[in-house]
């Protein structure tokens, strides 16, 4: 993979995730990963050390701007030491999937620590059947989710071949920090560049927009969502889940089959993520009627990040990304119904360009100074009562093959979103290996009851698959390629 150019100072988007950070609310993504026997820890950390030259961000720290004029910076940690970010956790054996919930929940619910990068991977021994679980975590200024997937290719392998561990690389030479003097003209210049950054992102979007405006198709698309953008910018009414927050962090899972959500989404011409989406409204709908929740005329309101990396952009860190807010009626019972409704509204937001109108509002905003920025983000709150969204489902496509860790098959992966600021609840989907991942990640105080929200989003998505008239399908195994010159 080659290696992205690193930007010395974070953007506006990076930054706000820090800005906007909480302890009710913390920012960072993550994921929760079962192997197939036990990875040998001292191997991994060995096997992790030798390969941080191919991730120089992962050595860094962020700073913020001495001078207060513009967005932090990334430096090298002068004290970096590859064990302050990788643990060893043995729990008693044998250890089910209720103690991986439980111990999951207790990482994922601190902030990071600010003094040293920010990602941390802990090693969970003493499962049933010698399996090794990886509970990893990233602050959401480093990456997306896009991102993150590209990252985890570096750290896994294709091939259950255990290679050689290479010798650590000579430590590439550590940049010192600038004199006041030199640091106070990047201040400066920093919070001017950001600006016009942004500004020019701004122009852009707009230039593509009104591009946009000479197809007749866009035109015809545009006029169609119109009469949606009031709604969009009311506060969305609140489910159960948007209740005042703790901080406490809990992560439940779901597994399907890929090939029957596919086999669905063929069936009833749309996509995997029209299949999740009516998987989860549905589950909603029965929670909300679970807590006496009147559900006729009531709409659950998803966020939808997109992500607006090209091609081109692949591997390269920080956030880009943008969001659909889908509107989804809770009352529409019949699953089939609902699919064609979802497949409807997200055509139409697509083709009206709003997840490019929604960017080209971020960009504006982040032509704002960046002392403004952060002083917003210190006021919030991070309990809103009338919160935009009701609930994120941010679905990313994994590799379809399986990966290995030392040897080790991850036969899991099970992807944490962070929620907060009046989103008790979120669901991230991750697509690996045949198998569709489902993470759902609540605040304990806004829904200490999220396993009933998983038992519901099974019986949606499987009362989907028959109404599609969909069979249950079998996995499928896909087998280890031999390595070469064995025979397999």
């Amino acid at each position: 993979m080659s290696q992205p150019q690193l930007h010395r100072r974070l953007t506006s988007m990076d930054s706000s995730f820090l800005y906007f950070e909480k302890k009710e609310a913390t920012m960072h993504i993550g994921s929760v990963s079962v192997f197939d026997g036990e990875i040998p820890f001292e191997d991994f950390v060995a096997m992790l050390d030798s390969k941080m030259h191919l991730l120089p961000r992962y050595q860094q720290i962020v700073v913020p701007d001495p001078f207060s004029l513009g967005h932090p910076t990334w430096e090298d940690d002068p004290h970096f030491n590859i064990r302050n970010h990788i643990f060893k956790v043995q729990i008693d054996a044998p250890g089910g999937e209720k103690e991986l919930i439980d111990l999951s929940g207790r990482i994922f619910t601190p902030m990071m620590d600010r003094n040293k990068p920010l990602w941390d991977i802990y090693l969970v021994y003493g499962l049933e059947g010698k399996r090794t679980a990886m509970v990893a975590r990233v602050h959401h200024c480093m990456v997306d989710g896009m991102s993150g997937v590209d990252l985890l290719k570096i750290i896994l392998d294709f091939s259950p071949e255990v290679k050689p561990i290479e010798s650590k690389p000579a430590a590439r030479p550590r940049h010192p920090q600038p004199d006041p003097t030199r640091r106070l003209f990047d201040s400066i210049l920093g919070g001017m560049q950001e600006g016009m950054d942004r500004w020019m992102e701004f122009q852009n979007g707009l230039l593509n927009l009104t591009k946009a405006l000479t197809d007749d198709a866009s035109r015809s698309a545009m006029r169609n969502i119109s009469s949606e953008l009031p709604k969009i910018a009311s506060p969305a009414a609140p489910l159960p889940f948007n209740a005042p927050l703790g901080g406490e962090k809990r992560l439940v899972w779901n597994t399907f089959n890929f090939a029957e959500a596919r086999a669905m989404r063929g069936a009833l011409g749309g996509t995997v993520n029209d299949v999740v989406l009516t998987a989860l409204s549905g589950a909603v709908a029965r929670y909300a009627e679970t807590h006496k929740h009147k559900i006729e005329g009531r709409n659950v309101r998803v966020m939808v990040p997109v992500s607006l990396r090209q091609e081109g952009q692949r591997g390269a860190l920080g956030n880009l990304v943008s969001v659909l807010p889908v509107e989804i009626p809770l009352d529409l019972k019949h699953p089939v119904e609902r699919f064609r409704y979802i497949n409807q509204k997200t055509m139409a937001m697509k083709g009206g360009r709003v997840a490019e109108g929604l960017n080209l509002f971020s960009a504006l905003v982040g032509t704002l100074p960046p002392p403004m920025q952060a002083l917003v983000g210190a006021l919030s709150t991070a309990n809103l009562p009338l919160p935009p969204f009701n609930i994120i489902s941010t679905n990313v496509p994994g590799p379809q093959v399986p990966m290995y860790a030392m040897g080790k098959r991850m036969t899991a992966y099970y992807p944490y979103v962070p929620v907060g600021f009046g989103l008790g609840c979120g669901c991230a989907i991750m697509s690996y290996d045949q198998h569709l991942f489902f993470g759902l990640t609540a605040d304990t105080k806004a829904m200490p009851d999220v396993e009933r929200l998983r038992e519901h989003l099974y019986d949606s998505f499987y009362e989907l698959r028959k109404a599609a008239g969909v069979e249950e399908i079998k996995p499928q195994v896909i087998k280890a390629k031999a390595a070469k010159g064995k025979r397999g």
